[in-house]
């Protein structure tokens, strides 16, 4: 059987000096195994940019395959995925311990290679060959030794057309999403940063880790801290177990990271999702926040991600050095703005509206997102015939 290396070669990316990496967004992104979606795919979420000069030589180039050969975590989450350079106004740097993919054989179609680089079989494979037990690794002659079984080109090219189309679907209902939320958080600073001659406390309008009833052992739909978006509102997933601890949540809370880096990071959620009177948990280093009634509960979403609320809650975190927490009492000191009622009428007419779209788009996201995890191996190994499909 014939093996990746047959068809690709693997470029090494350039050792960037780490005095010149910044979060502050330049419009140069370094590329870092960060930017690789658990499963494959580029996210452009939390970039690291950088800010010297750089060799014209580790410039990438919009739709170039990329590889990630590095990866903390224990299972390896993303090691070995691929990931195709967006096409965006934005300049990205080939960094160290990503790999460049040069299909350089004829025989074998890029997009369909960024497809197979994305399956269970070879990812599998990767960690399973990979050096390292806390940081793991793997490298360009692990990665072409994978083998690797080819159709015919024009097969190729259905399949890679067949999972484009659902992940073209996936990429625009992200992106609709994320203009929808930023209308939301347009409103929101707007109507707080307005003169307002009264102020509150945060625990005088919102309840924090409101009580919710679930029985021990009672199953339950769980939603763990790697699952909450660092962007958005809408959890990763869920998965259904035992209630045995934890804080509990329903519709219409905000769930916050309180530990670092959790809550630096932006870990946060708003919960819509799930069936009426259904009570979900999650991790105990949540701090939950729902409405005593008069502000609408997408308020304290836009809230959880409001800069100046962020910032004081990071400063006000207690603890020895990467175990420090903030407390739900502390949260709930948080003073701002009094709201009138014509403010929180319009807030009220415009956001839920938004959020709603959101929650449909998400949920159709996901549903997406299992139709082509489940086609992808179907496809790759010809159980799902597709040389009759005219495309």
């Amino acid at each position: 059987m014939a093996i990746l290396g047959d068809y690709i070669r693997i470029k090494h990316g350039f050792a960037f000096k780490g005095d010149y990496i910044t979060t502050e967004d330049n419009g140069v992104v370094l590329v870092t195994p960060g930017n690789f979606e658990i499963g494959g795919g580029f996210k452009e979420k939390k970039c690291k940019f950088f800010s010297a000069e750089y060799p014209v030589d580790y410039v990438l180039h919009a739709g170039d395959l990329i590889v990630t050969m590095t990866d903390l975590s224990k299972q390896g989450d993303t090691l070995g995925f691929s990931a195709l350079v967006p096409n965006s106004n934005r300049t990205y740097l080939h960094n160290q311990r990503i790999g460049l993919v040069d299909v350089f054989n004829p025989e074998a179609d890029k997009d369909y290679i960024y497809w197979f680089m994305r399956t269970p079989y070879y990812q599998k494979t990767i960690v399973a060959t990979a050096s390292g037990s806390t940081v793991k690794h793997t490298s360009p002659l692990r990665i072409c030794d994978v083998k690797i079984e080819l159709p015919p080109l024009d097969e190729q090219k259905k399949i890679s057309s067949i999972l484009r189309s659902i992940d073209d679907k996936i990429e625009n209902n992200q992106k609709i999403n994320d203009n929808l939320q930023q209308q939301a958080f347009a409103l929101f600073d707007k109507l707080l940063t307005t003169e307002h001659p009264e102020s509150c406390s945060l625990s005088e309008i919102a309840e924090l880790n409101p009580k919710r009833s679930l029985a021990k052992n009672e199953m339950a739909r769980y939603i763990d801290m790697a699952q909450l978006s660092t962007s958005g509102s809408f959890p990763n997933g869920w998965e259904i177990k035992p209630y045995n601890g934890g804080m509990r949540f329903a519709n219409g809370d905000t769930l916050l990271a309180r530990i670092t880096p959790c809550l630096e990071n932006g870990k946060t959620a708003y919960i819509d999702f799930l069936n009426t009177n259904e009570v979900a948990f999650g991790s105990t280093e949540y701090v939950v926040m729902c409405s005593q009634g008069q502000y609408p509960s997408e308020f304290f979403y836009c809230l959880a991600r409001y800069p100046s609320f962020v910032d004081y809650a990071v400063k006000n975190m207690n603890g020895s050095s990467g175990r420090q927490r903030v407390s739900a009492e502390t949260i709930g000191k948080y003073s701002l703005p009094q709201l009138t009622d014509d403010e929180l009428s319009e807030f009220r007419d415009v956001v839920p509206v938004l959020f709603s779209t959101m929650r449909l788009n998400s949920l159709e996201n996901i549903r997406l997102s299992e139709l082509r995890d489940a086609l992808l191996p179907k496809l790759m190994s010809g159980e799902i015939d597709v040389s009759d499909i005219q495309l």
